[in-house]
C-alpha cells in the first residue's frame, strides 16, 4: 500500500469514525450516521482495495463502538458497514432477479440478527416480540426497504466518485 492510500484511508477512516460519534450526540441519526460512515469509506474500496477497505471498517467500527454514546448506531455500522465491501460482488450476479433475492438476503438476515442480538441484550424477547407480531414484520419489511435504498444510494455515491470527484483528488 502506498502512503497516499494510506493516508486516504487513515483521513477517511477518521471522518467515518466521526460521523460515528457526532450522530451519536444527536439522537435521531441512528441510521443516516452509519450511511455516511459507509459513503465516506467508499473512496477506501475505489482507491485502495477491499482489504484496505476491510480493515477501515474494522477499525471504524470499534472505534463506533468506544466512542459513540448511541451503541444502536455502532452496532448498526457494524453489521451493516461492510456492504459496501460485498456490493461489487452482487453486482456481478448477471439475473437481476438473484441480485435483489441476495440483497434481500443479506438486508434481512442482517436485521434479524442485529436486532435479534439487542433484544436479547435487553431482555426484551419475549415481551415485544409477541405483543405485536404484525409490527415485528412491518418493521422487517422497511427495514429491508431501507437497505434496498442504501444499496442504490450506494451505487450512485460509487458513481459520482468515479465520473466527478475522484480527478479533483487525484490530478496524476
Amino acid at each position: 500500500m502506498s502512503s497516499r492510500q494510506m493516508t486516504l484511508s487513515g483521513i477517511l477512516s477518521a471522518l467515518a469514525a466521526a460521523f460515528l460519534t457526532m450522530g451519536g450526540m444527536l439522537g435521531i441519526a441512528t441510521y443516516c450516521a452509519p450511511i455516511l460512515a459507509m459513503a465516506a469509506l467508499l473512496p477506501v474500496l475505489e482507491e485502495c482495495g477491499p482489504k484496505a477497505a476491510g480493515a477501515a471498517w474494522a477499525a471504524v467500527s470499534l472505534l463506533g463502538l468506544l466512542l459513540s454514546p448511541d451503541r444502536e448506531l455502532a452496532l448498526v455500522y457494524a453489521a451493516f458497514g461492510w456492504y459496501p465491501i460485498l456490493r461489487p460482488r452482487i453486482w456481478r450476479i448477471p439475473s437481476r432477479l438473484l441480485r435483489l433475492l441476495a440483497k434481500l438476503g443479506i438486508g434481512g438476515g442482517m436485521l434479524l440478527l442485529l436486532y435479534g442480538f439487542l433484544l436479547r441484550l435487553m431482555g426484551l424477547t419475549a415481551d415485544l416480540l409477541s405483543s405485536a407480531p404484525w409490527f415485528n414484520a412491518l418493521l422487517l419489511v422497511l427495514g429491508i426497504a431501507v437497505f434496498l435504498l442504501l444499496d442504490l444510494c450506494l451505487k450512485r455515491l460509487t458513481d459520482l466518485w468515479r465520473v466527478k470527484f475522484r480527478k479533483r483528488f487525484f490530478k496524476s
